[in-house]
């Protein structure tokens, strides 16, 4: 356990560089994860909300077991 006199020794400088040391997530990391995401609903939840019937349709047979293997409910 520190104390307040150990917690109170750090240098400023230490503190801010601790501060300054944020993670910074690049632009592309930010859409390659919506990108994932739109893809995971299309597989898991697309019951004609985006595509046209027909292709809805398609996509619901292609990946038929692998929604229920998820749990994911689509009947």
């Amino acid at each position: 356990m520190t104390s307040a006199a150990s917690a109170s020794a750090v240098s400023p400088s230490v503190r801010m560089s601790v501060r300054a040391s944020a993670v910074s997530v690049p632009v592309w990391a930010w859409a390659l994860l919506a990108v994932a995401v739109f893809t995971l609903y299309v597989l898991a939840q697309e019951n004609g909300a985006v595509l046209s019937a027909p292709a809805a349709e398609l996509l619901h047979e292609l990946t038929h077991d692998a929604r229920h293997a998820l749990g994911v409910p689509c009947h």
